[in-house]
């Protein structure tokens, strides 16, 4: 199985086991979602539900150790801490090798640079990065991003915990770009703490040339890829999302990149998702049909 060894425990949980069984029992393209830092799967559900009516077969797994709800996760951070890169996306691709048909993949935040992990090993039919955090090789390093991980980056010690966001974290690094009111309905809704880790990883990245944040950009089994950024996102402003399409249009497949007006990191969790959602499926409905 891919990302696994006969020697290496299977992460795939059994949730996400009866999704991939229920993916394949259907006609329908896998879709799977890939969520980011300080969010849980969950966070895609509308995502799915959209995906779903237009015939796909949505699959919305976790991190390796994602508590099953926000609760659960604010209670015990500790089931989170740790994890790495390289587990994740070894995670995802478990997960979707056993899918008998290729998905497309979908990803924000950190999920979006997984995503294009995942579709440099191959894996994606079609892939869409949205505010994808930057992998080796993409050099812009604005304020506004150095701002928005400071909260774990600021002590080396929380490369080994789970570390959470207050709320004016969270309203500069996610919803800068909605009014108070909806900054705290979407904190109190979706907000949980987030594994150190990972942050610390990428931002070593171009210094280790040995780095898990690393993309395969010119694999030709990439596929198809469109890069989504908010115009007024602070965690991955657009000279971070165009350094990484200027990288990715090296491929021979198809690469686009689009900039979503007024919009900051929590475009696909707040009141606008289904604009994001709905040119995400575009691009995925042209390049990755659900059936066929």
């Amino acid at each position: 199985m891919a990302g696994s060894s006969d020697d290496v425990r299977s992460t795939v949980t059994d949730a996400e086991t009866a999704q991939v069984a229920r993916a394949n029992e259907t006609d329908g393209r896998p879709v799977v979602f890939v969520h980011g830092l300080w969010l849980l799967p969950s966070s895609w559900d509308r995502w799915a539900e959209v995906f779903e009516a237009d015939g796909y077969a949505a699959l919305t797994p976790g991190w390796p150790g994602d508590p099953a709800t926000v609760e659960e996760a604010r209670a015990h951070p500790e089931v989170l801490a740790g994890t790495s890169v390289r587990e994740v996306a070894d995670h995802h691709a478990e997960v979707i090798a056993g899918l008998h048909r290729k998905p497309a993949i979908v990803g924000h935040s950190f999920g979006g640079l997984l995503a294009q992990i995942l579709a440099g090993r191959g894996l994606a039919a079609a892939t869409v990065a949205i505010d994808p955090a930057p992998f080796r090789g993409v050099l812009p390093l604005p304020v506004s991003a150095l701002r928005a991980a400071s909260p774990v980056l600021k002590n080396p010690a929380n490369v080994h915990r789970a570390i959470p966001l207050t709320f004016e974290q969270f309203r500069f690094a996610f919803a800068n770009a909605v009014d108070a009111s909806e900054a705290r309905r979407l904190y109190e809704t979706y907000a949980v703490p987030t594994p150190g880790k990972p942050l610390f990883q990428a931002a070593s990245a171009n210094l280790n040339p040995w780095t898990e944040v690393k993309v395969n950009t010119t694999n030709p089994d990439r596929g198809p890829l469109l890069i989504m950024d908010g115009e007024k996102d602070n965690t991955v402003p657009w000279a971070i999302a165009n350094a990484s399409y200027k990288r990715q249009k090296r491929n021979p497949g198809i690469t686009e990149i689009v900039k979503i007006a007024n919009r900051g990191h929590s475009l696909t969790i707040d009141g606008g998702w289904r604009e994001v959602a709905d040119r995400a499926l575009a691009f995925v409905r042209t390049h990755a049909p659900s059936t066929g």
